[in-house]
């Protein structure tokens, strides 16, 4: 017989507004699983994941946790503030009797000292640190929530081989496939609202999704056919005078209630955005020339020359900590160097993306930060788009408009910073060649590039 659920989930229940988020979704951890939580942007799998750590609570449904069972949980976005050091940020998730030399050793396995001040740390050495925190108990359960964000290469690898290693059950969420198909040994699927369960890996996820979704559509159609036939008899053989065909009147009325309140069989979309052309800039983009830069007297370039013309695609690389971003915030003029000259070409408008989002502005809805809080539409190839429209392309419903930024998920806020910079208005391009480009961050370069979100 299969152990006991040291946790368990079950008909799980939460709404934002007027939508459920979740309605009915179940999730069963057994000692020692090792399951992948998979799902579309807002899907709500970090909300299961944050329920499942007793962090929010569910609007309905139940929760169970066999007693003495230790959970950690990892969140998207850890904050360490408030920390002298990356190894008190580590030692303060222990309980007592926890092994503090265990702490240490994870902290330099990961490529950490235990000495780093954590408002210095980059994304990869911020995200080492809180893999830390939450492995150094040996918790029976362990929750992580996009575990490989701002990792390189190396460090994901490293943490492959360490989660291999531990014990504890754990539940997995990640849009690094080859993450998930190295570490999954059970896939839960979130999918509007509910939950299905693959006894495999994720290597097999896509195809047994495709197929639940082939076999919803067929049963769809036929659904909608039944329809058809039977308002054509409503049209032309009804008679009220007798039962028999007011019960099947009534069979009608239920058939168009079904389909109504049915589960939405369609596949995923795709996200659809046009990059602007800018005519009027010229073959240059950036140039730098004798770029130097040193930070806390560690130098990042030194005499870097880099020539970047209209149309090239650069990709830098490097562990974390190496300066990456830092390198890009200088390309782009946000900032200054300690020697050497920075050339932009003429009527340049630079769009960036972040790993912290830290352009976006939370508190503001979906559509407002779109438009910038003037109409109702967005200039999209020289011409205007309705917001609602252009929201539309970037997979966003129309009720998300008035959706604040801090509502949505982490893929979310990734797609409406991806749609605010691609959407840049007319009146806010930049002038000339020497005009600051709006603050921001480089974009991550990730491992892998999937065609299809997990």
């Amino acid at each position: 017989m299969a152990p006991p659920p040291l946790l368990l989930l079950q008909d799980i229940w939460l709404s934002f507004g007027s939508a459920p988020l979740l309605a009915g979704a179940t999730l069963s951890i057994c000692p020692g699983e090792r399951l992948c939580l998979v799902g579309r942007n807002g899907s709500g799998k970090s909300t299961l994941l944050k329920i499942a750590a007793g962090e929010v609570e569910a609007d309905s449904g139940s929760r169970f946790v066999q007693p003495s069972v230790t959970i950690r949980y990892l969140p998207q976005a850890p904050d360490l503030s408030g920390f002298a050091s990356t190894a008190a940020f580590v030692e303060a998730g222990l309980a007592p009797g926890d092994d503090r030399h265990r702490a240490r050793y994870l902290l330099e396995s990961l490529g950490l000292t235990g000495e780093e001040e954590p408002a210095r740390l980059s994304g990869g050495e911020s995200r080492r640190a809180a893999l830390a925190r939450v492995l150094a108990p040996e918790p029976d359960i362990l929750l992580l929530d996009e575990p490989t964000n701002h990792l390189d290469v190396v460090a994901i690898e490293g943490l492959e081989e360490t989660l291999k290693s531990v014990r504890s059950a754990m539940v997995l969420i990640s849009h690094d496939r080859c993450f998930l198909e190295t570490l999954a040994e059970a896939t839960v699927w979130l999918d509007r609202g509910t939950t299905r369960r693959l006894e495999s890996g994720f290597a097999g996820f896509e195809a047994w999704r495709d197929t639940i979704l082939e076999e919803e559509e067929l049963g769809r159609h036929k659904l909608d056919r039944r329809i058809v036939h039977e308002e054509h008899w409503l049209r032309y053989g009804v008679s009220g005078r007798r039962k028999r065909n007011q019960a099947r009147l009534g069979a009608l009325h239920e058939l168009r209630a079904e389909r109504k309140g049915g589960r939405a069989s369609e596949a995923p979309g795709e996200v659809k955005f046009t990059v602007q052309d800018t005519a009027q800039s010229g073959k240059l983009v950036i140039e730098a020339r004798g770029l130097s830069k040193s930070l806390g007297g560690r130098p990042i370039v030194r005499d870097l020359k880099v020539k970047i013309g209209r149309g090239d695609r650069i990709g830098i690389v490097g562990p974390n900590g190496a300066g990456k971003t830092t390198l890009i915030n200088l390309l782009t003029g946000l900032l200054a160097p300690d020697k050497g000259k920075i050339r932009l070409g003429t009527n340049l408008e630079i769009a960036t993306l972040g790993q912290g989002r830290e352009g976006l502005d939370l508190e503001q809805n979906v559509a407002r930060t779109l438009i910038g809080g003037r109409g109702d539409s967005v200039i999209i190839g020289g011409e205007a788009r309705h917001v609602f429209g252009y929201m539309k392309d970037f997979l966003f419903k129309p009720e998300q408009a008035r959706t604040s930024a801090k509502a949505l998920s982490g893929g979310e806020r990734g797609r409406l910073m991806l749609a605010r910079a691609l959407a840049r208005r007319a009146d806010q391009r930049s002038r000339s060649g020497d005009a600051r480009p709006p603050a921001g961050d480089a974009g991550r370069l990730s491992r892998h590039a999937p065609a299809r979100q997990p």
